[in-house]
């Protein structure tokens, strides 16, 4: 049995529409009709691991983290790959370093999308407590 379906269609250029479930997704190589995939993989990215530092954050005894805010960034290299990301991890508990080095250790562990990425790809993660 398969566990995730989807379709995508591109009737001209280089803009794709994914349907996935019941959302629909509109991708564009060339930025014009939506992100291109570089930028889609890096949201995916955020999106998967701010979850997971809920996740962690209540695996060590914080049920409540507040507001998080993820600024990613990422580089490209000549061949138009990524070449390296890096998350700005901003937490509104105002936990200390320890705390939350600790947390983001176990959203490693828990983000599926980091896990599908090779390692060189692996966010570089700096986070801030007492924010907001």
């Amino acid at each position: 049995m398969t566990d995730i379906e989807t379709t995508t269609v591109s009737e001209d250029g280089y803009a794709t529409t994914s349907q996935v479930g019941d959302f629909e997704l509109s991708i564009d190589a060339t930025d014009e009709a939506g992100p291109n995939p570089n930028a889609v993989l890096v949201a995916d990215y955020a999106s998967c691991f701010l979850p997971a530092l809920r996740v962690g954050g209540n695996k060590e005894g914080h049920d409540d983290l507040g507001t998080i805010q993820i600024d990613a960034e990422a580089d490209i290299d000549e061949g138009d790959d990524l070449s390296a990301i890096r998350f700005a991890v901003h937490v509104e508990a105002d936990l200390s370093d320890d705390e939350l080095a600790a947390i983001v250790d176990r959203a490693e562990d828990i983000c599926h999308v980091h896990a599908a990425l090779k390692p060189e790809l692996h966010a570089d993660i700096e986070v801030h407590g007492g924010a907001f």
